[in-house]
């Protein structure tokens, strides 16, 4: 496993690489490090489609019930968000590739919107013992990056762990040791950001409460992976550690895309989330990209997400202006 680098080293080393590559040492045999930042931080806001996973589920069965995407994106570019992260489950054919004329479409109605697609993701196991379900995620990962390409998003989220019919890393791997299973895991990532570095899209690997619970463990698996064209997506509220926001200042250095949470354990008995403070980390990491709500249900019968999510974006921006750097 590969040492902590410090970003003064990281920069140093950074600026010898063009040298490094005439000696025939290629970037990619670096060690594991930070996302490289410039110019200090700059957010933007995203709308992660997931936020209305019952009715974009309803609209999948019956065209004449719930939402699509398309209406998604016509939400979020009503109520100001600057972007919208598309999660691949509810295109028409997951987990096949839609259609590429419906894929045009989509972008073209988002650009005429004014909004960014700043991301995708699909459902994979990678903790699970049979290798055959393991090769079926990374396919799923392979064939969604080319997806993302066509569709101009830089990332595609991946899970760091276990898929229905298992409830835990333990039962998904057989009780395989967590060092086994860590390595099955960056094996299968690996593949994946070797054939998004060909097309230009970041696997981000996701924590969600199960193999990956704290901040350590995210990036222990990071850099198993060691592979310039995988980082983090920090999901805020899936690190179960008593401090939750020391997990998220450890990887927000690592992050390229974020899911910003009501809750910080996506429960309603767990805190709900300190958006200032957590602005704060993610700008105090130089972090320039979006940052996406992704509200949740949490069993409420009483859930509407268009007020929810307009509510959380009404905080965020308050966030973002209260921390928002001062011009010299």
């Amino acid at each position: 496993m590969n040492t902590p680098i410090s970003r003064r080293h990281f920069l140093t080393t950074s600026a010898l690489l063009p040298f490094a590559v005439s000696a025939g040492l290629a970037p990619a045999d670096a060690a594991y490090a930070p996302v490289p930042r410039h110019s200090g931080s700059h957010l933007r806001t995203s709308l992660n489609a997931y936020s209305f996973s019952d009715l974009l589920t309803a609209n999948a069965k019956d065209s004449a019930k719930g939402l699509d995407l398309f209406q998604v994106c016509d939400f979020a570019a009503k109520v100001g968000f600057d972007a919208v992260d598309l999660t691949g489950y509810f295109f028409p054919g997951y987990p096949q590739a839609p259609d590429a004329a419906y894929l045009i479409r989509l972008k073209r109605h988002a650009f005429n919107l004014g909004l960014d697609i700043s991301g995708t993701g699909v459902r994979n196991d990678f903790t699970a013992a049979d290798p055959a379900t393991r090769a079926t995620g990374v396919e799923c990962i392979k064939t969604w990056i080319e997806v993302a390409a066509k569709l101009g998003a830089p990332t595609v989220r991946a899970f760091a762990d276990c898929q229905a019919p298992f409830k835990t890393w333990q039962q998904a791997s057989a009780n395989a040791p967590r060092e086994k299973v860590e390595a099955w895991m960056a094996d299968a990532i690996r593949e994946c950001a070797e054939h998004g570095k060909k097309f230009g899209v970041i696997v981000a690997v996701q924590n969600h409460g199960d193999f990956i619970a704290t901040g350590a463990e995210h990036l222990s698996l990071l850099k198993r992976v060691d592979h310039e064209w995988c980082a983090a997506l920090v999901d805020t509220g899936k690190y179960l550690s008593p401090d939750p926001y020391a997990d998220i200042a450890l990887l927000a250095p690592y992050a390229v895309n974020w899911q910003i949470k009501e809750t910080m354990q996506s429960t309603l008995k767990s805190p709900r989330v300190d958006l200032k403070k957590l602005v704060t980390i993610i700008r105090q990491s130089g972090y320039r990209g979006y940052v996406p709500i992704e509200t949740l249900a949490m069993g409420r019968k009483d859930y509407d997400p268009s007020a929810e999510v307009t509510t959380m974006l009404t905080d965020l921006r308050s966030a973002l202006a209260a921390t928002e750097p001062r011009s010299l």
